[in-house]
């Protein structure tokens, strides 16, 4: 089994082969390390090496690291039930997993309640499965007009991810897709949307996702298993 130290070595050399490949520079690309269900203990080597963006499936295992780790930067990357907004509002450093207008609105309002202004990104489902998570590609320009309206958000990105086993020619197309729509609304002025991250790519295609734009990779398996 390969140390964490060998397995990050391994994920920065994919992340430069795939900068090269596509003109990009490495410092474009932030890698998030996902820590769903890994030990603090090993979650501080990670640290140590010098990866303190962190991400996170459920609120409820942020909360039980949170003040263990106060050096860490700590991103939601999985699903967030309105239920549970309040308990992060001001310990994120982005939330990726936005997707309607009632999460949205809640997270603006827990904000504005806590004097802060949270980031987010908009998670879309571009490949249309049932099993996940995300509005549709045809949904964000919507979504977009309503986040204008709410008071405690910046809107600063998108998010996706392909569906596991896919194969490279699909994995591209979606990708593809969802850089197409950031760059089209990057176009456009408005007052708390700005597009700064586009966060695609997991462990098994996070080269293709830097291919293809991503510039926030969101990789577990690759570094701790």
């Amino acid at each position: 089994m390969a140390t964490i130290k060998e397995n990050l070595s391994n994920v920065y050399k994919k992340i430069e082969e795939a900068c090269a490949k596509s003109g990009r520079k490495t410092d474009e690309i932030t890698l998030l390390a996902v820590t769903k269900t890994v030990p603090v203990e090993r979650i501080r080597e990670i640290m140590d090496l010098g990866v303190i963006c962190l991400g996170e499936n459920r609120v409820q295992e942020l909360l039980s690291k949170y003040d263990e780790l106060p050096d860490a930067r700590w991103h939601i990357i999985g699903h967030l039930q309105t239920n549970k907004v309040k308990s992060i509002i001001g310990k994120t450093e982005l939330i990726h997993s936005v997707d309607s207008i009632r999460l949205a609105e809640e997270i603006g309002r827990q904000s504005v309640n806590k004097g802060i202004i949270t980031d987010i990104l908009l998670e879309v489902n571009v490949s249309g499965e049932e099993s996940k998570y995300g509005m549709t590609l045809d949904f964000v320009d919507e979504m977009i007009d309503n986040c204008t309206r709410i008071e405690g958000i910046n809107v600063r990105g998108l998010m996706t991810m392909a569906p596991l086993g896919a194969e490279e020619t699909e994995i591209r197309r979606i990708f593809s897709s969802l850089y197409k729509k950031y760059v089209d609304i990057s176009t456009k002025k408005y007052d708390n949307i700005s597009m700064e991250y586009l966060s695609m790519g997991m462990s098994g295609d996070f080269h293709i996702a830097i291919e293809e734009g991503a510039n926030i990779v969101r990789v577990g398996r690759g570094l701790f298993q």
